[in-house]
């Protein structure tokens, strides 16, 4: 499971990374909102990755913390994901602006010269 996740985080961030350095405007939105998500399951994978695992300890006593996972990274990614959202959003109507304004979505604001 760990490399299945080690992959995808890799395939995230490369991915994100090739469209940040696009020349358009929505390439490099989307390279950043990959680039966010590689993020959260970087931080999510830092809880510790345990299949039908208690969260939280449920009663006091003798406790093995090996058997349980960390909530504080999944309630870190929650938060993330929220904002994420809020930022895309921000992001693509700056975008529409920008286009309308220069008639173009090159990230530069002209096209390219061939």
């Amino acid at each position: 499971m760990e490399i299945i996740l080690a992959l995808g985080i890799g395939v995230l961030t490369g991915s994100g990374v090739w469209l940040i350095l696009r020349p358009r405007t929505f390439q490099v939105i989307i390279g950043l909102s990959l680039l966010a998500y590689a993020v959260n399951l970087f931080i999510f994978s830092m809880g510790r990755l345990r299949v039908s695992a208690a969260p939280v300890i449920d009663k006091a006593g003798d406790i093995d913390p090996s058997l349980y996972t960390d909530p504080v990274p999944q309630a870190l990614v929650l938060t993330a994901i929220v904002i994420g959202f809020a930022t895309t959003a921000l992001f693509l109507v700056v975008l529409l602006a920008s286009r309308g304004f220069a008639g173009n979505d090159h990230v530069d604001g002209r096209e390219a010269d061939l």
